[in-house]
């Protein structure tokens, strides 16, 4: 039998407020539906507990009628509540929950074990402004720059290979079972990103993100060999302060990357080829390391990262590790903040416990409150289970902002019409709706990383779609909330699968000027109006092609049009996205739709329908 109920997540008609809310906070529920003899509210709450909540009820017609309630949750309460509803009707029990995908929005009947809705209950905390408002550019520092005049390789390692040249194509050396044998490096080093500062701020970059920089083996630094030194390749601490007060002096804060989940085999903590004087962990129980390790058979068989043996884990809660990184006084935190480091990005957060992220978090508060932490979270972070563990990362006491890659696997599939506008707009609204505004609005948007294809490889590979279609990518990554991130080189229009491919030196010199100038175009377009750093989010439902948001902020709306169609073009009616009332004053898009079509004439505006080409972005302002 069919009923008629409906309940819509986004909707303030059924919750109230939207999104995530503060401990202490009330959320209004409401339900619409038949008459039924009674309807409860099952909430669950974060430690698997549940109440039932008799609704009320109130006559709307002959045929509906409203179900309500409120719930007041505890000052103290910080963690998921989940909530579906119970009806009986005529000796039948029907539920009512999430859609199939729980991605939020309007629900579905169930006959049984329905699918939950959240409610992210959080403390209130505060990213700073630097960083919400800024443009972040990562670099692998092996792969940006050498700063050295005469092009000399600082302090090459033993058993590594050095390229020939700046240019060449990277690649492994491996063995018979896939292990690197012999690393490579083109040179990068911190004097390059000091050389480059300009560069980048010319650019529009705030912030810079370094891969990790601390002494290692590897070119990509993630087997640390000692946290409190920099890698001699890469220049010493007096470089790295240099690189600091410098960076400031532009305006640019520097995050690190701290890898403390594991170590690198070959450190000073583990020393299991006895590299380094000190008494590693491999070759003594005596060692002062000994017990940040886990070993299930000494000395060869111990826990390690993702089973790669030159990646020992460490025992993040164990107390001497815990001062290392953390309390002490010459602490690896307190070290390179007090250096000049502005904040900290956490490899691989999922292997990180809860508590051992409090404490970062409220540790780098203490040195300095405007210090920024951010996780590396693959997933939806508000409700991300990990190793069975159900995360914490969003209450309020642990991360600031997360690598936000669903927005990069949206966006992707969007332009790639691997997805509707219609699938996009649902996930980015789920996030919005888990995750705490401040979250939300310091999600770190990337369009690649170090882990992922170029993003020009990851589109289209004819070259003069190649262009739209990055123009679209750049124009949702610079228009919607969050921080966006670039990762070196892509402005300058470097391609690449993954890792090596990924990691090609910066062409200087070389680099792809009308990709450069999409990329300054849409920086310039993003850091000059407001209403896309702080403006409320909004979506139109248009078609499968047409992505349509808004973004309002001080009585001014910015409206963004993106078709991904490859043949149609849509006329769309103004009024359709509720604009009655506003003025068009500026075609914020045409500037950037200019690099690739000189003769372009901007539209007239006093027309009740927006023409939308093939391929095409629009972004209009109105007042």
């Amino acid at each position: 039998m069919d009923y008629y109920i409906k309940h819509n997540s986004w909707e303030e008609k059924f919750r109230k407020p939207f999104g995530a809310v503060q401990s202490g906070e009330k959320v209004y529920i409401n339900l619409e539906a038949e008459n039924f003899s009674k309807a409860e509210l099952v909430l669950i709450y974060f430690d698997g507990t549940e109440e039932d909540i008799e609704l009320s009820s109130k006559k709307i017609n002959e045929d509906l009628y409203n179900y309500f309630t409120e719930i007041n949750i505890r000052e103290n309460y910080k963690g998921l509540i989940k909530y579906h509803f119970k009806l009986y009707k005529d000796c039948r029990v029907i539920y009512y929950g999430n859609n199939l995908d729980v991605l939020g929005g309007e629900g579905r009947v169930y006959q049984n074990s329905p699918k939950s809705y959240q409610i992210t209950v959080y403390k209130d905390f505060k990213v700073p402004i630097w960083f919400k408002e800024g443009i972040v550019y990562q670099i692998f520092v092996d792969r940006f720059r050498n700063g050295n005049k005469d092009g000399k390789v600082d302090n090459p390692k033993k058993n590594s290979f050095i390229y020939g040249t700046w240019q060449d194509e990277p690649m492994y050396i491996r063995d018979a079972s896939g292990k690197v044998v012999r690393w490579d490096f083109y040179g990068g080093n911190l004097k390059g990103v000091i050389e480059k500062l300009e560069y980048l701020k010319n650019l529009g970059v705030d912030i810079i993100y370094l891969n990790p920089i601390f002494e290692a083996s590897s070119n990509h630094k993630y087997d640390t060999a000692n946290y409190k030194s920099i890698d001699p390749m890469f220049g010493d601490e007096n470089i790295f302060k240099e690189l600091c007060h410098k960076a400031e002096q532009l305006g640019i804060k520097i995050i690190l990357d701290g890898v403390f989940n594991h170590t690198g085999s070959d450190s000073i903590y583990f020393n299991k080829f006895g590299n380094y004087p000190s008494l590693g962990a491999y070759q003594s129980k005596s060692s002062t390391y000994y017990k940040w390790y886990i070993f299930s058979e000494y000395p060869d068989k111990y826990e390690c990262w993702w089973g790669i043996d030159n990646h020992p884990s460490i025992d993040e809660m164990n107390e001497d590790y815990i001062n290392f990184i953390i309390k002490d006084k010459d602490s690896v935190i307190n070290k390179w903040m007090k250096l000049g480091a502005s904040g900290w990005r956490l490899d691989v957060a999922d292997e990180l416990p809860d508590e051992f992220i409090k404490l970062i978090k409220s540790h780098i508060k203490e040195i300095k409150d405007d210090t920024v932490l951010i996780g590396e979270v693959w997933e939806d972070a508000s409700n991300k289970i990990s190793y069975s563990r159900k995360r914490q990362y969003l209450f309020g006491e642990e991360l600031d902002s997360v690598t936000n890659y669903p927005f990069r696997n949206l966006v992707i599939s969007f332009i790639n019409s691997q997805i509707t506008a219609v699938d996009f707009i649902r996930n980015i609204m789920s996030l919005y709706e888990n995750y705490p505004r401040e979250s939300f609005y310091s999600n770190l948007n990337i369009l690649g990383t170090h882990d992922t294809e170029r993003i020009l490889t990851s589109i289209d590979k004819d070259n003069r779609k190649n262009m739209y279609k990055l123009i679209m990518a750049l124009s949702i990554q610079m228009t919607i909330p969050g921080v966006p991130l670039i990762y070196y080189g892509d402005e300058a229009g470097i391609t690449g699968g993954k890792d090596p491919l990924n990691r090609k030196p910066y062409p200087w010199e070389h680099e792809n000027i009308d990709i450069y100038n999409i990329y300054k175009a849409t920086i310039k377009l993003r850091k000059k109006h407001e209403f896309f750093i702080k403006g409320d989010l909004s979506f139109h439902d248009i078609n499968e092609d047409i992505l349509c948001y808004e973004r309002n902020y001080d009585k001014t709306k910015a409206i963004i049009i993106i078709n991904k169609s490859e043949e149609k073009s849509y006329n769309i009616r103004l009024k359709s996205l509720g604009l009655e009332g506003y003025q068009h004053i500026e075609d914020l898009s045409i500037s950037i739709n200019k690099l690739l079509d000189k003769e372009l004439v901007e539209e007239d505006i006093t027309s009740e329908h927006v023409k939308i080409n093939p391929l095409e972005t629009k972004i209009y302002k109105f007042i």
